[in-house]
């Protein structure tokens, strides 16, 4: 009798673990999450903290705090690096992925709970190895990866010897095995686990977007690892594939750099688009508009996102005929995206509006990926991208998607789910003072880069002409606002869980009928404890 009372004390505690071992050994989806969104904040930190040092020292012509420009190239590298792998794609797919997907298709957890794990814990390694690369020797005298985000060989081969490099390689082939991981877990669980009546066509457009995320990643991915294999052995093994002194190509690594590169843009927006389609619906009190055109508008995105890769490749010396296919294969893919934003604005039209801050975020999203969507067809065109090529028109291109379009998504899911998460109310004018203050910040600092960019002001240099100095001093004043903003997000969690408000069991009140408000907040431990049964 005691040794059976003992097995189910064991089998309890083995349930509910305290303490660390709750964090570290966890199976349980939420708890993943949560360390996600955790990990995604101190990425965000990291990265922003590094734009604030490139954004300093862009504030004035001259050197201003870099006595070295390769220091500066560094800083762009690692910004890069950090936003797209440690700060976006773990929130998106990690955080808010983990957390909802189980809840809205009413699946007790993921389908591979220990992998969903390791999914995790393989990103603070891999995090860590890119930090210790920004102290590793680098270029010759200095320190660091400086070849930019995309680490264009041969910058990236003999321009760049010593450590440095190799570990950034480690880096992002680790952060890469975390997000095949987690692809699979994620189409397998979606595949398999949905409960009874919950068919493809029901699903949550959020679920939507994270499926079609996972084909995304666990297609493109592959080829990162394979293109970064290449260029460990290039530099270590005495392969020549990017080495055209040996008969290699360095072609060839941009190639597979964006048959990585430009689903990848899509990885990272993608899970935007399902949250934004969530908030719309909720706090218009409506359906969404066009759900099945809505649906495969995110298919036909994924699709048709991997035969777009060479519209970053037209000053490389592509044939004309080649061109061409780019500038109408990038053209065709502004259709999906269009049915989105029109059936967004259908949503909204004629319903009952409350702007609560998550709608605050997804509005401000919608305006904002509109701007970035339409100076990306700008830049599908062969011959104006050849004049704007590598100037600050394509980084506030790009920054308009993602910093002002993946992150004000990201930002409204946070404020959307979190009564739902973890069970309090945060402070609605924090969360507008928030809202404000990024929305002001970041348009100051990325609208003027179009001006400098059509100005011809070149992408990654740290000094620059007298003729771009004012716009560049509105940019980095834009940038410290943005960045006060962000600091009211975290004054604004604390907030948060110092007042202690419990959140009602559906804090946006009726139109919020997905599954995961039928759950009390926050839900239990385990997703089906109070399932509805759907018959």
């Amino acid at each position: 009798m005691a040794a059976q009372s003992a097995h189910a004390e064991v089998a309890h505690h083995d349930d509910h673990p305290r303490g660390w071992r709750r964090w570290v050994f966890s199976t349980n989806h939420k708890d993943i999450g949560t360390m996600y969104l955790i990990f995604a904040m101190v990425g965000g930190v990291v990265g922003g903290v590094l734009s604030m040092g490139m954004r300093a020292e862009l504030m004035y012509p001259g050197m201003q705090i870099f006595g070295d420009p390769e220091v500066f190239n560094v800083f762009v590298t690692a910004h890069g690096l950090i936003m797209v792998f440690f700060m976006v794609m773990p929130s998106t797919m990690g955080g808010f992925g983990n957390w909802m997907v189980p809840l809205m298709i009413g699946a007790p957890d993921m389908a591979f709970p220990r992998m969903n794990n390791i999914s995790f814990w393989l990103l603070p390694a891999s995090f860590s190895l890119l930090i210790i690369s920004l102290f590793m020797p680098g270029p010759p005298g200095g320190h660091g990866v400086g070849g930019g985000w995309t680490i264009y060989a041969p910058l990236s081969t003999s321009g760049t010897p010593g450590p440095a490099m190799d570990f950034a390689i480690l880096s992002l082939h680790l952060a890469g095995a975390s997000s095949i991981l987690g692809a699979i877990n994620f189409i397998t669980t979606i595949f398999n686990m949905r409960a009874p009546g919950m068919t493809l066509h029901k699903m949550p457009l959020f679920v939507w977007s994270v499926l079609v995320t996972g084909f995304l990643l666990l297609l493109s991915l592959p080829v990162l690892a394979g293109a970064i294999t290449m260029l460990l052995t290039d530099r270590n093994f005495g392969t020549a594939f990017f080495d055209s002194a040996h008969g290699g190509d360095p072609l060839l690594w941009q190639h597979l750099f964006w048959f990585f590169g430009h689903p990848e843009v899509y990885i990272l927006i993608l899970p935007g688009f399902g949250i934004v389609s969530q908030i719309v619906s909720t706090f218009s009190k409506k359906p969404i508009f066009g759900y099945l055109g809505m649906a495969y508008a995110m298919v036909a995105i994924g699709v048709i996102g991997f035969v777009v890769w060479a519209h970053h490749m037209y000053a490389a010396g592509i044939s004309v005929n080649t061109q061409a296919y780019f500038v109408f294969a990038t053209m065709v893919i502004a259709v999906p995206t269009g049915i989105k934003i029109f059936s967004w604005i259908a949503t909204m039209w004629g319903g009952s509006l409350s702007l609560r801050a998550p709608m605050l975020w997804a509005l401000g999203f919608i305006f904002l990926f509109t701007i970035g969507g339409v100076t990306g067809v700008v830049l599908a065109n062969a011959g104006v991208d050849r004049s704007f090529h590598d100037t600050y028109y394509v980084v506030a291109h790009f920054h308009y998607v993602l910093s002002l379009g993946a992150v004000f998504s990201i930002f409204g899911a946070w404020y959307y789910w979190f009564p739902k998460m973890y069970g309090y109310m945060y402070s609605e004018a924090t969360a507008k003072l928030h809202f404000w203050l990024m929305f002001v910040g970041a348009n100051l600092t990325f609208f003027p880069q179009h001006f400098l960019g059509l100005a011809g002001m070149p992408r990654r240099y740290a000094d620059y002409p007298d003729a771009f100095a004012g716009w560049n001093f509105v940019s980095s004043v834009g940038s410290y606002i943005a960045f006060a903003g962000f600091l009211v997000f975290l004054f604004g969690i604390a907030q948060a869980f110092a007042r202690k408000i419990k959140a009602p069991a559906n804090p946006w009140g009726v139109g919020a009928t997905t599954l995961e408000w039928m759950l009390p907040s926050p839900p239990p431990f385990h997703s089906y404890e109070t399932l509805p049964r759907i018959k």
